[in-house]
């Protein structure tokens, strides 16, 4: 997207591409593949159908990624960490499952969402299903501490869930609940899979209160991104429909912005556009986001949580793992898909 996040949000360096930040852990990367297709299995057909209809549906693991490099970022040689890359995927995937029925989607990362495919009932009992496998899989680790993380994670999550459905229709809704939202629904899946990591590696209270804090301060930068990419793009780049979040009466940052800073027929537009849903106004919607700056303020912000999460890396071992996690932060808020 062209205003959203243009300026990097600290020096860049050699792991500022995906691709080369996933070469540092490739192996690792494999064996997550196996991990979590040899986890999939269930002894009910569509079950298994579904499961592996939505996992194998693309996107860029972010966060099992982030969970394999911070985990060797502090030096851990074991394999747990596979697994418990695997469990953030899986507990991510199931709220996509359960998401894409609650918003009533029909397109995510350029395909059909499940529930097109299979229906409602399907989706989200496959989704209990992935939740429930996850939860299995921290048992065989054994770890209870990580238990705790993930398990206060999913309730958090849960809570997200719901405040976002709290916060449809509403267009008085501020921007201080919209980042609880973000906190909830989005960041802390990020701050948990970060914290699992360094708990693997015993690393100490010190740095994984740092690697918490990164992984809070990605994910929120992720979604802001992600949501000023609702407005600007092509249905093609992002894989799913362009104003999603305006058809459903989602009040996210830009347009809480425009709305602030727009004139009274702006703000008077957004507000019934929030109120109703549908994208009847989506063209004057887009033109009163974009003549008050109100990507290039969400873009800001999300700068502003980048650069943060980079500098919570500090207390970390310099390393090429250190490194390619600054260049996730990065990554996010340059994406255009």
């Amino acid at each position: 997207m062209s205003d959203t996040a243009t300026a990097p949000a600290a020096t860049a360096s050699p792991a500022d591409t995906l691709e080369a930040i996933r070469a540092l852990v490739a192996a690792d990367l494999a064996a997550l593949d196996r991990c979590i297709f040899d986890s999939l299995s269930s002894d009910v057909a569509l079950v298994d159908q579904v499961a592996r209809y939505i996992v194998s549906g693309g996107g860029k693991r972010l966060r099992p990624l982030l969970v394999l490099l911070a985990a060797r970022a502090c030096g851990y040689q074991g394999a747990e960490h596979v697994q418990a890359s695997a469990i953030v995927e899986f507990i991510h995937t199931a709220t996509l499952l359960h998401d894409d029925v609650v918003d009533g989607s029909e397109l995510r990362r350029g395909r059909d969402t499940a529930n097109a495919v299979f229906g409602n009932e399907a989706s989200v009992l496959v989704g209990d299903f992935l939740y429930s496998r996850a939860f299995q899989m921290m048992v065989r680790i054994g770890r209870m501490r990580m238990m705790e993380v993930m398990a206060d994670a999913t309730n958090t999550i849960a809570e997200g869930e719901v405040l976002q459905l709290m916060n449809c229709n509403d267009p008085d809704t501020d921007e201080a609940r919209y980042f609880e939202v973000i906190r909830c629904k989005t960041a802390k899946l990020f701050e948990a899979g970060a914290r699992v990591a360094a708990i693997l590696a015993e690393a100490g209270a010190a740095t994984e209160s740092a690697l918490a804090e990164y992984g809070m301060r990605l994910g929120t930068a992720f979604q802001l991104v992600d949501d000023a990419l609702d407005y600007e793009g092509s249905a093609d780049a992002m894989g799913k429909n362009i104003g999603d979040d305006l058809a459903e009466g989602k009040p996210t940052l830009p347009l809480i912005h425009a709305m602030r800073a727009g004139t009274p027929a702006q703000r008077d537009a957004i507000r019934a556009a929030i109120e109703h849903g549908g994208l009847e106004e989506l063209d004057a919607i887009r033109s009163a986001i974009e003549s008050t700056g109100a990507l290039n303020y969400t873009a800001r912000l999300a700068r502003e949580q980048a650069d943060a999460a980079i500098a919570a890396l500090a207390p970390l071992p310099r390393s090429g793992f250190r490194d390619a996690l600054a260049g996730l932060a990065r990554i996010a808020v340059e994406r255009t898909a």
